[in-house]
């Protein structure tokens, strides 16, 4: 049922119209209890971060969702509950309850995402903690019409600039508008997302504090565990960081072992010796990645919508790869195959379309959930 609904709806839009979550918002949100809200607010390491943020929450006995966004395989991978994802049961019940309170020309015109937010918010009012991703936004986001404890604040890059603005500054501001009443900042690469949280806090009268005023000798010993134990890329570690420091500022103890199945899948995950998947799709994403990966070579599987700059991502990723193997996605949004190999030739690259898996190669499968599911189908086969 939730599924033929969805499905009716546009992914994207190329005008959107701000006021229509809000408003829809107001319309029901005296039917439905609001949990303590924690956005999560940022270009990269949303997923992640909230994740380890939800798993901490729930080993120390509290009750706890994390909406992210988008899934790979499944749609109920979006809306995780206390350490599982969400039951077609539930999904279609909460469905079923929350078009009862939506007029028919407001559940229509709201967007996939936008109704899939309200969707998660009404499933998890039973939940002490709600750790909520913005989608590719901030100010006008779906997640933002929701009163929130705290904003989280991971690296800003360049991403979705026909939407956010095509330098840091813009899309900064963009982002971090949605901060409510105090933020926690994570480690940031632009000199340019520290100016503009200069002029934002004095702007809005909010708050922003470094994620490491909250981290200790004890903290970072804990994490240097915690990254050990769990086999996590040091990418990864920086947004372990931002969650602990989370935690901290909530008051909320954590242990070594509250992160033991706390790891996102798809984040530079091993699927086997041989290949890691990772649903990075962005230059910051390859910068992250090379640097985990550097001293060796892989078999890239890769593609790309058009809107994404993949000769620069390619261009960074170029030193660990032994070659790139084009995997077919099927999405309007995907670049042609011609221009995509003009872009490696023009780069350097040796490539072929992807076949089949070698068992003498090492890979990496790395580009956007399409290009992350495309291969699943294949390597689940």
């Amino acid at each position: 049922m939730l599924e033929t609904f969805l499905n009716a709806k546009p992914l994207y839009y190329d005008k959107i119209d701000y006021t229509r979550m809000p408003r829809v918002y107001e319309s029901v949100k005296e039917h439905i209890k609001l949990p303590r809200v924690i956005h999560l607010v940022g270009t990269n390491g949303k997923g992640t971060t909230g994740r380890f943020l939800a798993s901490a929450l729930l080993a120390q006995k509290h009750k706890v969702g994390h909406y992210t966004s988008p899934h790979i395989l499944s749609f109920n991978e979006r809306i995780w509950i206390n350490g599982s994802d969400v039951s077609d049961a539930v999904l279609d019940k909460a469905h079923s309850e929350l078009l009862s309170l939506l007029s028919r020309e407001d559940a229509d015109s709201l967007s996939y995402f936008e109704y899939t937010t309200l969707l998660a918010i009404y499933i998890f009012q039973d939940m002490e903690y709600v750790v909520l991703e913005a989608g590719l936004g901030g100010e006008h986001d779906a997640t933002s019409v929701f009163k929130n404890i705290l904003t989280l604040i991971t690296p800003i890059d360049l991403d979705h600039e026909a939407f956010l603005g095509n330098d840091i500054a813009s899309i900064a501001t963009t982002k971090l508008k949605a901060v409510q009443k105090e933020a926690i900042l994570g480690v940031q690469k632009h000199q340019e997302v520290e100016e503009v949280v200069q002029t934002l806090s004095k702007e809005l009268g909010v708050t922003f504090v470094k994620h490491d005023i909250y981290l200790t000798l004890d903290d970072y010993e804990k994490i240097k565990q915690i990254t050990k134990v769990n086999n996590l890329p040091s990418y990864l570690q920086e947004n372990l960081s931002l969650a602990i420091s989370a935690l901290i500022k909530l008051g909320i103890d954590y242990e070594v072992e509250d992160f033991t199945s706390s790891r996102l899948f798809g984040r530079l995950t091993p699927l086997n010796e041989n290949i890691l998947l990772d649903v990075g799709h962005n230059a910051l994403a390859a910068e992250s990645i090379y640097n985990s990966l550097k001293g060796s070579k892989r078999v890239l599987i890769y593609n790309s919508f058009k809107d994404k700059d993949y000769y620069k991502i390619l261009t960074i990723l170029k030193p660990i790869i032994k070659e790139v193997e084009i995997i077919k996605i099927e999405d309007e949004r995907a670049e042609s195959l011609e221009i995509m190999e003009e872009s490696l030739d023009k780069i350097g690259i040796k490539y072929q379309n992807f076949e089949k898996l070698r068992d003498d190669e090492k890979y990496l499968v790395f580009g956007s959930f399409s290009v992350a599911e495309a291969f699943l189908k294949v390597y689940n086969e």
